[in-house]
């Protein structure tokens, strides 16, 4: 039996249609270093399995498979792929999961227009989206809207702007409308 750990995310792996990096994050676990993962420690080790990986999972059809020792689950957009690896060992379920959740996710926040574009366009958004998902190796939600609402910017709330920072006739509105207030107290 081995050990069990919360680790069980290895990387994260966003690649364009020709096979170029958008994004890249790998995980080690700090605290079990028999854990760490040797053969992806230097950027060309890693842009050598990715430039492999896309090779072989370029054309839609699957969702999952075994490559270079690692559990690569992967889902196709428009022009790119999304990649969450973990150890041969790992529970394929929950790393479904945790690519579906940060997939829909991204959807949300993007307007379901999620491409090359789009993903660098927002890369800010994408990373949080990311990192509220998974971190350092552990899946931490599952809940794709819970992670949107969390990375969305929130709405400026008009109530409180002080009445210089407006337009005139919102201005005016805004009086009118403490004016008739006033007045139904009485």
């Amino acid at each position: 039996m081995s050990n069990l750990t919360l680790y069980s995310v290895s990387g994260f792996l966003i690649l364009d249609s020709d096979g170029n990096r958008v994004l890249a994050k790998y995980y080690k676990p700090k605290y079990q270093p028999q854990l760490e993962n040797k053969s992806l420690s230097t950027l060309k080790d890693q842009r050598a399995f990715e430039k492999g990986l896309w090779e072989k999972t370029k054309k839609p059809g699957g969702d999952i498979i075994i490559y270079d020792n690692h559990l690569v689950l992967y889902k196709h957009s428009l022009d790119v792929i999304f990649y969450v690896l973990g150890g041969t060992a790992e529970n394929e379920l929950m790393l479904h999961s945790a690519l579906i959740a940060f997939f829909d996710a991204l959807s949300l926040l993007v307007r379901n227009q999620v491409e090359k574009r789009a993903v660098l366009e927002n890369l800010d958004m994408v990373l949080l989206c990311l990192d509220e998902t998974i971190d350092d190796g552990i899946i931490v939600e599952t809940d794709s809207t819970a992670i949107a609402s969390r990375v969305s910017r929130p709405k400026a709330d008009t109530t409180d702007i002080v009445i210089n920072e407006q337009t005139l006739l919102s201005a005016y509105q805004t009086v009118k409308e403490r004016v008739q207030q006033r007045i139904g107290q009485f």
